[in-house]
């Protein structure tokens, strides 16, 4: 069995855009967009986990595979419960996939994956080159420091994470991605964890790892995914998607 399984948590209720998941580009609804990318990497099962039977019919009528949670706090939570109902032994990796991002490239799944095993790495995310400024000050946008320098090829540890108030004198700023691999055994700990008051203030559920010392290896992206969190981002994804094909 592969040592990775993808699982794309999404829900209808989105705070900001409702409904977002079954959105259609090229008439396929956004979340079975994410659920072809994933499938794409080949590096192991693909199954979206989601609190609403609308999303399980839309990708399961689509050719995907997804399962019914309860209604969870956050992502990490929904799928780990997915996770267990699965029941898969053998694997060793989960890879937590957003559902909103159906421009991801297929290639930089594959290469964060690599390198998790490669490094046996605990908890690993992707972030890209920063191109805009405008970006700094885009409390949508989440941005990570990390340690180094990101290159080709290397992983290295996140210093913080930030949507806001981003100290500007540190030149390893990079966009975040909302990916994240995580070991079996370090999600379940993570999800064991209470919510800490640094993740409930700035909205960002990476930061109880952080606050909790689990590292987050971070692996440089060579695309800038644009993800849908409001109308706007829809209708710009949308006429991207739709030029191409």
């Amino acid at each position: 069995m592969n040592k990775t399984i993808i699982i794309i948590p999404s829900r209808i209720s989105a705070s900001r855009l409702k409904g977002k998941p079954l959105l259609k580009i090229n008439n396929l609804p956004i979340i079975c967009h994410v659920v072809k990318k994933a499938k794409e990497t080949a590096i192991g099962e693909v199954v979206v986990a989601t609190e609403d039977k609308e999303i399980v019919f839309a990708v399961e009528k689509n050719g995907g595979k997804a399962i019914l949670t309860r209604q969870h706090k956050t992502g990490t939570d929904r799928i780990f419960e997915a996770f267990q109902k699965l029941k898969r032994n053998g694997v060793e990796y989960v890879l937590n996939l957003q559902g909103d991002e159906p421009m991801i490239d297929p290639n930089d799944i594959i290469n964060l994956n690599n390198l998790m095993i490669e490094n046996n790495s605990d908890m690993g995310t992707l972030a890209s080159e920063i191109t805009k400024d405008t970006i700094l000050d885009n409390e949508n946008v989440v941005k990570v420091i990390t340690k180094k320098k990101l290159e080709n090829n290397n992983f290295i540890e996140a210093l913080n994470f930030y949507r806001k108030n981003l100290p500007r004198e540190n030149t390893n700023i990079y966009h975040h991605i909302g990916i994240y691999a995580y070991k079996v055994s370090v999600l379940e700990k993570f999800i064991n964890l209470n919510q800490t008051k640094n993740e409930i203030e700035n909205h960002l559920e990476q930061l109880r790892a952080l606050d909790n010392n689990i590292a987050i290896m971070v692996a440089l992206a060579k695309s800038s995914p644009i993800g849908v969190d409001t109308k706007e981002d829809f209708l710009a994804i949308k006429k991207i998607m739709e030029y191409k094909s």
